[in-house]
């Protein structure tokens, strides 16, 4: 259920998934996280097993496969995201109740999807869309929220989603809504982030000289950009090493 928090109580537990109650995964987890950006990776404590996809599903697929190779136990997608449901407001965190990619609906660990509802203050849940590419336009983003009711999309958690199911290992979503529903990607900000996850700020330079109009939409998304990454710094400080685990 969205915007609520798994809190057991006799008054309104059957409102939660029967999961929330479980014990969960006993002991100490080694988690592994998958981020996009290597702004993201920055924002996680010291130690922290990091993948950096760069918005690359298939990258993101193999450095899932790298962490759990290296011992991690769980695996962790994280990072910013386009906010399909116009509810949404940039800084906003949703936990995935599952990922949609293609025809294929994944599960995330409930019970670790109802510890993060508890751990983040005012985090939202709901179903993340997996995308292959950018979902640039306004149109595109509500097609997609209608069509799917997906609230968020991103580019890596569908693959390690996959991974983490075809190795039997527990996973969830953290997304910072950072684009909202009604704000269409100027491509200056999509020529941003290379494929290593670093930023490219002579790529956005080079793109917004040939298109000086886009420079309105560039600002904002700059700025909604900065609103999430501070949202996801906040939501990141109180749930220790083990992601809530």
């Amino acid at each position: 259920m969205p915007g609520r928090y798994c809190m057991p109580s006799e008054a309104d537990s059957a409102g939660f998934p029967a999961a929330c109650w479980l014990d969960g995964v006993p002991g100490q987890v080694a988690v592994g996280v998958i981020v996009g950006m290597e702004s993201e990776a920055a924002l996680l404590p010291p130690g922290t097993r990091i993948g950096v996809a760069g918005a690359d599903s298939a990258r993101a697929a193999s450095e899932a496969r790298r962490l759990l190779d290296e011992g991690a136990e769980a695996l962790l997608s994280l990072g910013i995201g386009g906010g399909l449901d116009p509810a949404l407001v940039p800084g906003e965190i949703v936990i995935g109740t599952a990922v949609q990619d293609g025809d294929e609906t994944l599960d995330t660990n409930q019970v670790w999807m109802c510890r993060l509802l508890n751990a983040i203050p005012h985090s939202q849940s709901g179903l993340i869309h997996a995308s292959a590419g950018p979902v640039v336009g306004r149109g595109a983003k509500q097609a997609l929220f209608v069509a799917s009711g997906a609230r968020v999309v991103d580019m890596e958690s569908g693959a390690v989603a996959r991974v983490a199911a075809a190795a039997g290992r527990p996973f969830a979503v953290i997304r910072a809504v950072a684009d909202a529903a009604d704000l269409s990607l100027p491509s200056s900000a999509l020529a941003g982030i290379g494929p290593d996850g670093k930023s490219r700020p002579f790529a956005v330079i080079g793109r917004l000289a040939l298109k000086p109009w886009e420079l309105p939409d560039l600002i904002r998304v700059g700025l909604d950009s900065h609103t999430a990454h501070s949202a996801l710094r906040v939501a990141l400080g109180g749930l220790g090493p083990a992601f809530g685990l």
